[in-house]
């Protein structure tokens, strides 16, 4: 599990095949702190098991089912990437709860400044809209960010300068694809009314309940 407040970057300094998918070496900006072996990475938001690591170093492998839902099919030497280890029950949560699962690929539609401020806008698969609601929380290549608007097929949020510096969203184009992953509650609770037609005798959820409730 990951918060979506980007630790550092890491660039790609070595790709090679491995069983269908890929291995990666990445070089990082930060230190490796009390390393473990195995330990879970967030790579542009997705969930990596890390190993051979290094202070400034560490190497992770890409199944193919990984390559085929993300944009790592894409990492190229040299590319740089978001990186993010996983959360300590200890540690501040200062973005949102990321699970490093990706729920599909967006595509950067439009950039504009605002002051200080960068806008940038997204199209998504129209099946997952469904999920980003306006001022919800929401991960873009593992950055969490609150939506500002959204609409069929499309959203956007407002980047400070700090994370325009501090993470691969300064050197997005229009046009770029990037990893997203939408808030996990609103999934679980599409799951728990899927089938239903009224309230379940069991948690008393519905449509109705819930839209009375405010969170539909």
């Amino acid at each position: 599990m990951f918060t979506g407040i980007i630790q550092g970057t890491g660039t790609i300094i070595g790709r090679r095949s491995a069983g269908g998918g890929l291995s990666c070496d990445f070089r990082t900006s930060f230190v490796f702190t009390e390393p473990e072996e195995g330990e879970s990475v967030a790579v542009n938001g997705v969930c990596l098991t890390a190993y051979e690591i290094g202070p400034h170093r560490f190497t992770a492998d890409i199944s193919p089912e990984t390559l085929s839902r993300t944009t790592l099919a894409h990492l190229a030497m040299g590319h740089l990437v978001n990186l993010e280890r996983a959360l300590r029950l200890s540690d501040r949560l200062g973005g949102h709860l990321v699970s490093g699962h990706v729920d599909c690929i967006g595509r950067l539609a439009e950039t504009r400044r605002q002051g200080d401020f960068t806008i940038l806008s997204f199209s998504v698969p129209r099946q997952t809209d469904r999920y980003i609601i306006e001022k919800g929380s929401i991960a873009i290549d593992g950055i969490s960010l609150t939506v500002n608007q959204c609409g069929p097929g499309r959203f956007s949020v407002s980047i400070i300068p700090h994370t325009m510096q501090a993470t691969t969203l300064g050197i997005l184009r229009v046009g770029g694809t990037v990893n997203i992953e939408v808030d996990v509650i609103g999934k679980y609770v599409e799951k728990l009314l899927q089938g239903r037609s009224g309230p379940s005798e069991v948690s008393g959820l519905s449509p109705s309940f819930l839209a009375e409730k405010g969170f539909l």
